[in-house]
């Protein structure tokens, strides 16, 4: 969680220099790293951001919209000149990720190691 963290706080800094289109990526980055958090806990591995937010919502039954309307604008934002991100769009994607990020936290403190043995096995039989 340290790493999600981080990207937000960045976020919040580099949008104070007008450097939205970094900041917009930064908030995505957070809510990855805390989903990458709670992949970890249940001793789960993934270098694949689609599949990241995929388990979310396949294995652990949390509503990944959020995280993937962030990912879309991070692409859009850092991708496509075309599109520039504002200090709204940053704005409220601080705010997605502070809500997101503060979901999976707790989700994080709650589980039990007989849930993460199941989660992992479930993961198991998703991955094959």
């Amino acid at each position: 969680m340290e790493k999600s963290q981080k990207s937000l706080l960045s976020a919040k800094i580099v949008s104070g220099i007008h450097n939205f289109d970094d900041a917009v990526a930064l908030t995505y980055y957070s809510m990855y790293y805390s989903a990458l958090a709670l992949l970890y806990r249940c001793g789960i591995k993934s270098e694949n951001h689609a599949g990241t937010i995929i388990l979310l919502k396949e294995l652990f039954r949390i509503d990944n919209t959020s995280i993937t309307n962030a990912k879309k604008e991070r692409i859009d934002k850092q991708y496509y000149t075309e599109f520039k991100a504002t200090e709204k769009d940053v704005q409220e994607g601080v705010k997605e990720a502070e809500e997101f990020n503060s979901l999976i936290k707790n989700f994080i403190d709650k589980i039990k190691k007989t849930e993460i043995e199941g989660y992992n096995k479930k993961a198991k039989l998703l991955l094959k």
